[in-house]
């Protein structure tokens, strides 16, 4: 006969396990917003400014991008972009966003007023773009910030 206790024990593990893995499941899906809900396509974003660092991860890519204040000051954007799994079957890889690149990034706001933003497009001096948002993403043309 089996031990009670063990069996007990044993179903207790198999359902903190999968209450576990049911949290730890949807903390992803929590963290994925749509654009509607972060960013403002009323409030147009256009950046000059140098690329300090790149996140390829998932849900969404940040980069980010130091930009000269007229005063002098230097102001930190984070700037989000779309699903990597999505940009690298478009053939835009990490490999693309140059860390130390001075570049123009056209896009949103974010809603909350912050320094963060939807970067749509990146420009660099020669004249290459890198779309950094998926084709459902907002496409307006941003003007001068």
């Amino acid at each position: 006969m089996r031990n009670p206790i063990k069996v007990l024990a044993g179903a207790a593990f198999a359902l903190s396990l999968t209450v576990s893995l049911s949290i730890a499941g949807s903390v992803s899906l929590v963290a994925h917003h749509s654009f509607a809900a972060e960013f403002d396509d009323t409030q147009p974003l256009k950046l000059t400014g140098t690329i300090t660092k790149v996140e390829w991860s998932n849900p969404h890519i940040w980069y980010y991008v130091d930009v000269k204040n007229p005063d002098g000051t230097v102001t930190n954007w984070a700037l989000s972009g779309g699903a990597p799994g999505q940009l690298m079957r478009r053939g835009i890889t990490k490999d693309l966003l140059q860390v130390g690149s001075t570049v123009v990034v056209e896009g949103f706001r974010a809603k909350d007023g912050s320094t963060n933003g939807f970067g749509r497009q990146i420009t660099y001096p020669d004249g290459r773009n890198v779309l950094t948002a998926t084709p459902q993403d907002r496409q307006s043309a941003p003007a001068e910030k």
